[in-house]
């Protein structure tokens, strides 16, 4: 744990602290799409795109594409290489070493605000982020001066901030430590060391099953709404540029991820855990419905803006990012071009 973050300096992207989409276990990783021999012409896909996730339930897609080769019939096969930590999922892709990445819209902001080279161009993981309290603090009012554990610079310190402010309490009334990990924070939550913890699903609710009298102040909705983003997918500018048709395929194939996923939960599951995700059945199962992944997250545009708010405010970024920052062009593309897989998703833009 360390104190709040008053000297957080951005790009040295190593003072990064793990982020709870490390909160299942096992490394980060890597993805590569090469061109496979049924893609030649303008339309192919280059060989050795890369790109970085973590290994929360945002990035289902991403696994769920690898582990049956959706990508496949586009010509392309999907092959993951481990990076060391979700630090360097970030700094890779600032640097240029990658071309992609799902990650916290916080984490872009960061990125684009120091001057890396990266777009929005579809989304990740939705909802998922709980605030829980300690038996009896049921009120804002309650928890000044009590300690909150949380992760810097990702959407679960942005949670609470957002929350805090609308209630009537400035963040400066709280103490703050960032936690080296989920499971740590949940210990320490369960021990008493922690008053509040903003964490993500399975941990929210099993902390409210297991602790008793523990409040659930918010699980973000009651301030931002239904479907709100976690996280979502970022490329380099040069990639959509130059390999359009590989983002395209990438987009894709995680759109077929996701129709697959929603049409047999279980089955997505199946694949996944043990091999993907390091958890238990049952715990997969309440994170996957808590926080559904999902490809199409054009009507939260303005959401990720409005947030730049809170991220400057926090001191994160300098200069916010505008609208330019965001673009949906080759995601619209790859739904014009599949109407009939796009129809078959359950969660997107309305």
């Amino acid at each position: 744990m360390c104190d709040r973050h008053g000297d957080y300096r951005v790009p040295d992207f190593t003072r990064f602290k793990p982020s709870r989409r490390r909160f299942l276990g096992g490394t980060a990783a890597a993805l590569t799409l090469a061109v496979g021999p049924g893609l030649t012409g303008p339309a192919a896909a280059a060989t050795g795109i890369r790109a970085t996730h973590g290994t929360g339930f945002c990035n289902l897609n991403f696994f769920l594409a690898e582990a049956m080769q959706l990508a496949k019939d586009d010509g392309l096969t999907i092959d993951f290489v481990n990076t060391p930590t979700f630090s360097d999922q970030v700094t890779f892709l600032g640097m240029g070493q990658v071309d992609a990445g799902v990650m916290p819209y916080t984490s872009f902001m960061a990125l684009y605000d120091a001057g890396a080279p990266v777009k929005i161009v579809a989304g990740g993981g939705i909802e998922g982020c709980v605030l829980v309290a300690q038996p009896g603090l049921d009120s804002p009012e309650k928890l000044k001066g009590k300690t909150l554990g949380t992760f810097q610079l990702d959407t679960l310190e942005v949670l609470p901030y957002d929350w805090l402010k609308k209630n009537g309490v400035a963040f400066k009334d709280i103490t703050v430590r960032y936690m080296g990990s989920t499971p740590e924070a949940v210990e320490a939550f369960r021990a008493g060391a922690l008053d509040i913890i903003s964490t993500i699903e399975p941990y929210g609710t099993a902390l409210l099953t297991d602790v008793k009298g523990a409040v659930k102040l918010s699980d973000g909705t009651d301030i931002y709404g239904k479907g709100y983003t976690d996280c979502v997918l970022a490329v380099r500018n040069e990639l959509i540029a130059k390999n359009p048709a590989a983002v395209k395929a990438l987009i894709k194939g995680m759109m077929k991820a996701q129709a697959l996923a929603e049409g047999d939960h279980q089955a997505a599951l199946n694949k996944l855990v043990g091999s993907y995700y390091k958890t238990s059945m049952s715990n997969a199962q309440l994170a996957m419905g808590r926080q559904p992944s999902v490809v199409d997250a054009r009507n939260q545009t303005q959401f990720i803006l409005d947030r730049t708010d809170s991220v400057a405010e926090m001191g994160y970024i300098k200069k916010k990012p505008g609208r330019d920052a965001i673009d949906w062009t080759l995601l619209e593309q790859v739904i014009a071009e599949n109407p009939d897989l796009y129809g078959k998703l359950k969660l997107k833009s309305a």
